[in-house]
């Protein structure tokens, strides 16, 4: 979604309207399942992450304050849920990746669209998803979590700063490290399988 919703639609969804709250739900629902599947790495857990931020979302959308900061407001209750989850669970994140599978159990790697690549391409592209998956692991959390948020919840830097509660420059800087460091990772990993 490229604008956040409009001001009526969120009151509209505030003062109870069924209509106005799928809409919401649906704009934003495949992004949040996104960032929740590569911050878990497990469609389950991103069911059930997206399951309990639809509830969170109908308990504190009476108390948003329409600022023109729906996507930071929402991605801020998504990155908390996470934390609090992998808190109860005293585990380090792990990253998401295309290895992972739906309901039926299908590879989500199976679900990308094909335009008649040679054989070997579905293998590649899930041995660069996996060198990219370890490497996202690697990096802290601040830093994992300013990438994610950026790729996989399509935020603005200024919204990221905003959820993160750093200044736009901290989140630039993380963004930009952490991805230099991505970039070596997947460089090491390549040169390790090769």
């Amino acid at each position: 979604m490229d604008k956040s919703p409009s001001p009526e639609m969120i009151a509209a969804a505030q003062a109870g309207s069924e209509a106005a709250y799928q809409e919401l739900l649906a704009s934003y629902g495949p992004r949040l399942y996104g960032f929740f599947l590569r911050s878990t790495g497990n469609s389950h857990d991103a069911e059930d992450l997206l399951s309990e931020m639809m509830v969170r979302l109908v308990q504190r959308l009476g108390k948003y304050e329409d600022r023109g900061w729906f996507d930071q407001w929402l991605f801020r209750i998504a990155g908390n849920l996470l934390r609090d989850r992998f808190r109860r669970q005293k585990v380090r994140p792990a990253v998401g990746s295309l290895q992972a599978t739906d309901r039926a159990g299908r590879e989500l790697a199976d679900k990308l669209p094909s335009a008649g690549e040679p054989v070997g391409a579905g293998l590649e592209l899930a041995e660069e998803s996996e060198r990219l998956t370890e490497a996202l692991a690697k990096l802290d959390e601040k830093t994992r979590s300013v990438i994610l948020l950026r790729h996989f919840g399509q935020l603005s830097f200024k919204q990221i700063a905003e959820i993160e509660g750093c200044p736009l420059g901290t989140a630039l800087a993380r963004a930009h490290r952490g991805l230099a460091t991505l970039r070596e990772k997947m460089v090491e990993s390549e040169k390790r399988c090769n």
